[in-house]
């Protein structure tokens, strides 16, 4: 017993860690380009983004389960190759990476349009590229935001349930994470081991935001 709740904390970490870093990748340029694009269309990719904030995770969870099917176009062109996503690890990242993806985009976002224009052509007047202007001059300036949003997609994630159960169901060692452990030992009234899940990601988690807190709370504190 003890083996099964270490490899399911290790495979929900996995699952959090893999998720936070493809979103970090992802929800930069996303952010830049919500905050500096100009097209007519940006309010529906602005919504589109948003909607895993509102949405219940279960209907996410059942497209993404269609859209894997092998009934389907994409899941019989995925299985044709190989590929199976469906009650997968892999079909968890993606699963995570679409829900997780507003809480990511959206701290990252919103420091973004509080950087002043001034900085942006002070530093194309040096010379410096865009590129090099958002690695080497904005990112470290919205650091607080960067840890806010890479701590609370990793926290979602660690946390969620409705499309984890939709798309992964409750394969030990593949996609059996915590949130559906809890509700699994609860379910066999087995409550003293949903009790060291559930503790386990309450002090992991309260610990994660206590540090985040306090760091950008120290960050605020050098800047003034």
């Amino acid at each position: 017993m003890e083996s099964e709740f270490i490899s399911t904390m290790v495979l929900t970490f996995k699952l959090a860690s893999i998720t936070t870093a493809i979103l970090v990748v992802i929800g930069i340029p996303l952010a830049a380009f919500l905050v500096f694009s100009t097209i007519r269309f940006k309010s529906v990719i602005e919504t589109i983004v948003s909607m895993p904030l509102v949405l219940p995770p279960s209907v996410l969870g059942f497209y993404l389960l269609l859209a894997f099917s092998p009934a389907s176009t994409l899941g019989a062109y995925l299985t044709s190759h190989g590929i199976r996503l469906a009650f997968s690890f892999e079909g968890l990242v993606i699963g995570s990476v679409l829900f997780s993806l507003p809480f990511m985009v959206h701290p990252i976002q919103s420091a973004l349009a509080g950087v002043p224009k001034s900085i942006f052509e002070a530093s194309y007047t040096l010379g410096k590229t865009k590129i090099t202007t958002m690695f080497r001059v904005i990112l470290p300036m919205i650091r607080s935001g960067l840890i806010s949003g890479i701590t609370l997609a990793f926290a979602h994630t660690v946390g969620e349930f409705g499309v984890i159960l939709m798309i992964g169901g409750n394969i030990p060692d593949e996609t059996r994470v915590a949130s559906i452990a809890i509700y699994d030992e609860v379910e066999s009234l087995n409550y003293a081991l949903a009790h060291q899940y559930a503790l386990t990601l309450f002090v992991v988690t309260f610990s994660i935001l206590l540090l985040v807190y306090t760091l950008n709370k120290k960050s605020l504190g050098e800047l003034r």
